[in-house]
């Protein structure tokens, strides 16, 4: 590809550099589907280059005190800090989703990933164990390179997610963000120059991911992978590691519940305004949210009436607007995919009560990639549009009879990510969460996060937790010594 269009390198033994073959992929933005920069179309060449720089780069990271590793997070953080609302124009110009989206979510919590494990750098260590056969010491010790492979719909949130525990653990990095939306990653690689972070400690290499996916999962030198993205492409990932017996961990899709019962009708105000913003928040693109609100039979008229009403207030606008809450879809392909489904839930006999249809904005964003917030009732709690990920604003409402049920319906997936409970009944509160088949379940409320607690699902949603010290401990091999 050429054209006047700023151009995004790899980032390869500390130093910014093209793609070995000269190619280039465009960039859009999906609020005007207009192209506004070009992208390294890496291959395996690349791969091999940034994998080499990574491990001959580990054994000096490792060596280096956790403290250390640790202020180089921080620097890190601060550098991302400084530069907020280049960061948060970027990441929304790239992705589609609002500025004020990006400002006060997606870039802080990216610096506070890299705070956080900071601070896990810290405190992980070795453990010991005294008193049945001597003393045992469980040593923690890095892997060498590893892979971290991010999706498009939290492009920096989620790239950090895996850097920073990689990073804090005493591994060195190649890192894959999405061709689609490269902007942020690209930032954070000139920051790691600019601040003088050593050669080799983190790689980026752009490019499709069926081109530049497969040489870097299955690199000789690569001791382990993290990969978020499609249920496909982690089964596709996962079969590649196999033979290789490397570690692996994959959180995939969800097709998330949102179960409200009738005791929660005191105040169903409060919990329409949750499901409404675990259905739409992101303009549907995160694997958490809660794309099937199962409601008790005795309050779902009230509740259907409360949350169209609510999700009616919510207009598609032009992201780069400050006031904007509700941005585009990321790419015309995905646009084109959440349309099909519409499409599949209509010939399901569903009932269309909201949206449906892309949105034609006025002025720039005319030819931009917008759909409102979608609503069907009437279909079956096991078709397929209550069965597959859509990953975008559309919304199945369906009532339930009794707990059974709604447990019944809750767990006919093949996803098992998240779940959001609403009832006042703390017994009931226990029993779903117990029964529940995700690896995350909220009573009362949707995406609650403490970075310190596991994260990952069951089922299809994936392999393995992340989070806190399951991180550390995923990006590390455990050692027992014994003294006699």
């Amino acid at each position: 590809m050429r054209g006047p269009w700023p151009r995004l390198d790899n980032l390869i033994g500390g130093e910014l550099r093209p793609p070995v073959g000269g190619r280039y992929l465009p960039v859009h933005e999906p609020a005007t589907a207009g192209v506004y920069a070009q992208v390294a179309d890496s291959d395996a060449a690349d791969i091999d280059a940034a994998v080499r720089a990574a491990r001959d780069a580990a054994p000096g990271w490792a060596a280096l005190a956790p403290s250390a590793r640790a202020r180089w997070l921080e620097q890190l953080a601060d550098a991302i800090e400084a530069r907020l609302d280049d960061f948060a124009a970027a990441e929304s110009k790239d992705s589609g989703k609002p500025l004020a989206t990006a400002r006060t979510v997606d870039i802080p919590r990216s610096i506070h990933n890299f705070r956080h494990f900071a601070a896990e750098a810290r405190t992980f260590g070795a453990e010991s164990y005294a008193g049945e056969v001597g003393l045992e010491v469980v040593l923690r010790q890095p892997l060498g390179a590893v892979a971290c492979i991010s999706p498009w719909n939290l492009p920096l949130y989620l790239l950090s997610w895996k850097l920073a525990p990689a990073l804090a653990a005493g591994n060195t990095v190649v890192a894959k963000p999405s061709e689609l939306t490269p902007a942020t990653a690209s930032m954070l690689a000139e920051l790691c120059v600019a601040i003088g972070l050593p050669p080799g400690v983190l790689n980026l290499v752009h490019g499709l991911g069926a081109k530049v996916g497969p040489p870097l999962t299955t690199h000789r030198d690569i001791k382990a992978v993290s990969f978020t993205g499609s249920t496909a492409t982690g089964a596709a990932i996962a079969q590649g590691c196999a033979p290789l017996f490397r570690k692996l961990s994959l959180e995939l899709g969800g097709k998330n519940a949102s179960v409200v019962f009738a005791d929660a009708d005191a105040d169903v105000d409060a919990a329409v305004a949750e499901c409404v913003r675990a259905a739409f928040s992101n303009q549907g693109q995160i694997c958490l949210c809660g794309s099937r609100v199962l409601v008790e039979k005795s309050i779902y008229r009230r509740f259907l009436d409360a949350f169209v009403e609510q999700a009616r207030a919510i207009v598609p606008g032009d992201p780069a607007d400050p006031a904007t809450r509700f941005g585009a879809l990321v790419s015309q392909a995905h646009l084109d995919k959440v349309l099909g489904c519409i499409e599949l839930a209509h010939t399901e006999g569903g009932r269309l009560l909201l949206g449906g249809e892309r949105v034609r904005l006025d002025g720039r964003c005319e030819d931009g990639w917008f759909l409102p917030p979608t609503v069907f009732d009437q279909l079956s709690f096991d078709c397929r549009t209550n069965r597959e990920e859509i990953f975008g604003p559309v919304v199945t409402l369906l009532p339930f009879d009794d707990e059974a049920q709604a447990l019944a319906y809750a767990n006919g997936t093949d996803y098992g990510l998240a779940a959001s409970v609403f009832t006042r009944d703390l017994d009931r509160a226990r029993r779903m969460a117990e029964r529940l088949q995700a690896g995350l379940v909220w009573i009362n409320g949707w995406m609650r996060r403490d970075l310190r607690v596991p994260f990952g699902g069951v089922k299809r949603s994936g392999l393995g937790r992340e989070g806190g010290a399951e991180a550390m401990r995923f990006f590390t091999e455990a050692k027992s010594v014994h003294f006699g």
